[in-house]
């Protein structure tokens, strides 16, 4: 057969000599076509490589078998962690996923849901943008009925179902551990407060200073983009504002980064006269020197999570469920950046 540029079932059908309505019972395993013809229906489409058109088998079935997966950006392991883990979860029940990254845009986050409903994808799966300040684009997507699941960067705003980890918590130990080892005046990085998990580690540090005794001090808390060079000028600030810190906990393990080389730079010991921790887990966080004290987000857990609640929503009939919010714990891993006390 001379190939052509999209293989159709009357492609098949001429292959084999019978008719495309065969064809298409075969494919979809109808009980009126015999194993035989099955089967030869089957080997014919594999071997002149016959791919289905999901888009079209989503109007004549009312299903696409994708879901639609949006995140900030996929080149941090802790968003390609939570993909994989939504991926696996799908690919083992038959679904696929259609992966988009926002930017951090809000234009872009806007476009990418009218494309994901364009494909007519079975769900969507969103990990919010910095610069989201509006939720009206998901308002089609909850008319339409089709589930909707937030993970980790979520909002109140809408009563759709989220997986989150309890950041407050993680916040909590994470700074109680830094006055545990001796640190007194410790600053916080962070980012838009929109973000509800820059809101709740915000809470998680004030709430472990009050309960230490220490009062809470604003100008300790410095907002950045908090990726490299936020950390990097958030660190510049303190310094040059003359606020005396000893410890800093960052909401984002790039900017602890960019916190470290910048006390590097100045010759500042880590741990003896700051302590470091940062937030996710990134690899790279092991292989500094010293290695960076985090807390693990565990975020395959979170993709596997978001996955399964997806189908928990579509299991009654294809109706979604009541709003569901499932919180996982995560665990601060202690490295040498934040252990001056043996």
């Amino acid at each position: 057969m001379k190939k052509k540029e999209k293989i159709t079932i009357h492609d098949i059908a001429m292959e084999i000599g019978v008719t495309a309505s065969t064809v298409s019972r075969a494919l979809n395993n109808h009980p009126r076509i015999s194993p035989a013809t099955k089967k030869m229906v089957l080997e014919a489409a594999k071997a002149i490589n016959y791919k289905p058109n999901r888009i079209a088998a989503a109007l004549r079935h009312g299903k696409s078998k994708l879901i639609g997966i949006i995140v900030p950006t996929i080149n941090r392991n802790f968003f390609s962690s939570i993909v994989r883990g939504i991926e696996e979860y799908a690919n083992a029940r038959d679904y696929k996923v259609m992966i988009s990254q926002s930017y951090d845009d809000y234009r872009k986050e806007v476009e990418t849901i009218d494309a994901l409903l364009d494909a007519r994808v079975d769900g969507i799966m969103v990990s919010l943008g910095k610069n989201t300040h509006s939720y009206a684009h998901f308002d089609a997507v909850l008319q339409k009925g089709i589930p909707l699941v937030f993970f980790d960067r979520t909002t109140d705003e809408l009563t759709v179902n989220q997986v989150v980890i309890d950041d407050f918590a993680s916040a909590y130990q994470a700074t109680h551990h830094l006055l545990d080892q001796g640190y007194r005046h410790i600053a916080h990085f962070t980012s838009h407060m929109k973000i509800k998990i820059y809101l709740e580690r915000l809470r998680g540090y004030s709430q472990a200073l009050r309960d230490y005794g220490i009062p809470f001090d604003e100008r300790l808390v410095v907002e950045s983009n908090m990726q490299l060079d936020g950390g990097q000028e958030s660190t510049r600030f303190l310094l040059e504002q003359g606020l005396g810190f000893d410890a800093i906990f960052s909401a984002s393990d790039y900017a602890i980064v960019g916190a470290l080389q910048e006390l590097k730079k100045i010759q500042v010991k880590i741990p003896q006269e700051v302590g470091l921790i940062g937030f996710s887990n990134e690899p790279f966080t092991e292989f500094t020197e010293p290695a960076l004290s985090t807390v693990d987000q565990k975020a395959i857990a979170m993709g596997q999570t978001s996955a399964a609640l997806f189908f928990e929503m579509i299991a009654d009939d294809g109706k979604p469920k009541a709003m569901v919010k499932k919180t996982l714990d995560a665990n601060l891993i202690i490295r040498s950046s934040s252990s001056r006390i043996s």
